[in-house]
């Protein structure tokens, strides 16, 4: 590696959060969105020395989708049912605050895992459809037609008073 190639905990530090917000936009949970990360992360520090030349950014973001897309391929979810709910505080949740915000996540949570994976991909991390047609492995046709169907279901689960910085929907 050489000096100009940022270090890992250079990367994580810098683009960590970003990183964090597209966990959590796939997941729907802050404790989950850690847990994805950090296993992404422990997958590539090994191979950072050949992940950093080229565009560590996309290589951690497209793993993000893919393992995740993991754990939702499974059956089990971990959750075992009881009788009493335990005494316990949970954390705060630091990305609540923004009404817009809040309901526009618990939307993207409601779509199906192909659907939330390509918003996330192209309308909060801005990727083109090719890009994102590239990180799920899948045609842009495929993209296209994904986010159509994730944007007319989003249009219907967000309540349209909302307004985003002066426009709307």
């Amino acid at each position: 590696m050489s000096a100009a190639t940022p270090g890992f905990e250079e990367f994580v530090a810098a683009r960590g959060p970003r990183l964090l917000r597209v966990a959590w936009l796939l997941t729907g949970d802050a404790h989950l969105a850690e847990d994805l990360l950090q296993t992404v992360l422990a997958k590539v520090w090994p191979k950072w020395w050949r992940i950093a030349a080229d565009n560590p950014e996309a290589y951690v973001r497209k793993a993000l989708v893919n393992t995740h897309a993991s754990w939702w391929r499974r059956r089990w979810r971990g959750e075992v049912p009881h009788d009493e709910v335990p005494d316990v505080t949970a954390a705060p949740d630091p990305f609540e605050g923004i009404d817009l915000e809040q309901s526009l996540a618990a939307a993207v949570r409601r779509l199906p895992g192909r659907q939330r994976a390509v918003v996330v991909l192209r309308y909060f991390e801005d990727l083109s459809v090719e890009d994102t047609a590239e990180v799920l492995g899948c045609s842009a046709g495929t993209v296209k037609s994904q986010a159509s169907k994730a944007l007319r279901t989003l249009q219907s689960l967000v309540p349209r008073t909302e307004t985003v910085e002066g426009g709307g929907w």
